[in-house]
């Protein structure tokens, strides 16, 4: 006899489990063996993106690693390794916060594949228009060419609005470009960002957060286009039958201003705006391992202070890794299942020893058959029993 079993796969190991429960029970040495041991639980991920969901500080130490710097006084920051994505440690990491001008890491993202490098453009006035008042600018004119290359070092190393609107128009408008900047934050699992000016300039509904931030700082160094123009010093920009120098703004990288510059930055970029405040993706290179930092709105410090608390942060992370379990992955999460909860983060996750209300049905019809299979076996072999007597007692009166 062949039973199929039409329920869903749980249902058919709880069936089966009543039915061997059932046989056993039929055997007087049910009562004397032991019960099968249940198979061992899937391992869990020794990290929990959940945790990041968390507000204030969020890092594992372990044995020999270093104290989170205390003299970190940003609203959220993301301490990030580059190559795998593990994030080591941080703070407020999906709080919503204006980007400034880190939201151009971004721009670059979705922007960049999609223009030639060494096209020329003669640049229009109405391709200027849209430019916010105060804006930072590289100094893009009317009426002047300009390479494809040259407009992006205007973006990178000066953080020029004029030239992100002239390169978003190349791209077919800004509301394309936008449009096309929110699809690529999807992709890339970034969403806490919303995006409504391509530039960063402040606008109602414009954020971002420190763990969106890293995102794209991490995504910009694995395209060798986004990491030459970030890591970029100081560039030529053209102003007709000449040009003059522009030197990129990220003090890290430069060492301009009072601050020292950071041994193996690789850049990517800041920003400030007086409603975000001052603004940074950073990411440095030391012993082959790559780190990315990210640091939003610094509460004490001054204009200096982004750069500091990132320097104090980068330390931080070189000297905490392999030292610490990360508490979040920059990588999104697969599709096929839910993060597992903190309270499994690093150990194992609990087993469910016994049917839901759904199972219960298959379970019943399987026990019930196996009644029926039971007492149609026992009637089998009493019938047999009776025959086989029945024959005995013929052979004795015919002998």
């Amino acid at each position: 006899m062949v039973i199929r079993y039409l329920s869903r796969p749980s249902s058919v190991r709880t069936a089966a489990l009543a039915l061997g429960a059932l046989v056993l029970l039929s055997s007087p040495a049910a009562a004397t063996e032991a019960p099968a041991e249940p198979a061992p639980p899937r391992p869990v991920p020794a990290y929990s993106s959940t945790l990041l969901d968390r507000p204030g500080t969020q890092v594992r130490l372990g044995p020999g690693a270093p104290a989170v710097p205390g003299n970190v006084s940003a609203l959220a920051w993301v301490v990030a390794d580059a190559h795998t994505g593990e994030v080591l440690g941080a703070r407020n990491a999906h709080r919503r916060l204006p980007p400034a001008s880190t939201l151009k890491s971004l721009f670059a993202l979705a922007t960049l594949p999609r223009l030639d490098a060494d096209a020329r453009h003669v640049v229009a006035q109405h391709e200027l228009d849209q430019v916010g008042e105060g804006s930072s600018m590289v100094g893009v004119a009317e009426g002047r060419a300009y390479r494809v290359a040259d407009l992006w070092r205007g973006v990178f190393l000066s953080s020029g609005n004029d030239a992100v609107h002239v390169l978003a128009r190349l791209n077919g408008g800004l509301d394309k470009t936008v449009r096309e900047m929110r699809a690529k934050a999807r992709e890339l699992g970034a969403r806490d960002t919303h995006v409504v000016s391509p530039d960063g300039y402040d606008a109602a509904g414009q954020v971002s957060s420190a763990y969106d931030l890293a995102v794209f700082g991490r995504a910009g160094l694995a395209d060798p286009e986004f990491a030459r123009y970030c890591s970029t010093r100081v560039a030529q920009f053209p102003a007709g039958g000449w040009s003059y120098p522009i030197q990129n703004t990220n003090r890290l990288l430069t060492g301009a201003d009072g601050v020292a510059a950071y041994p193996g930055l690789l850049g990517v970029k800041n920003g400030y705006t007086s409603h975000a405040g001052s603004t940074l993706i950073s990411a440095a290179q030391r012993g082959g391992r790559t780190l990315v930092v990210t640091v939003m709105n610094p509460q004490a410090g001054g204009g200096r202070a982004v750069y500091e608390e990132a320097r104090s942060l980068l330390d931080w992370g070189f000297g905490a890794a392999g030292k610490v379990q990360p508490v979040g992955s920059l990588v999104p999460p697969e599709e096929s299942g839910p993060a597992p909860s903190p309270a499994h983060a690093g150990g194992q996750a609990a087993l469910a020893v016994g049917p839901d209300d759904s199972e219960w049905p298959a379970v019943l019809m399987v026990a019930a058959g196996s009644a029926v299979l039971l007492a149609g076996c026992v009637m089998a072999v009493r019938r047999r029993r009776a025959t086989v007597a029945r024959r005995r007692d013929v052979r004795r009166v015919g002998d």
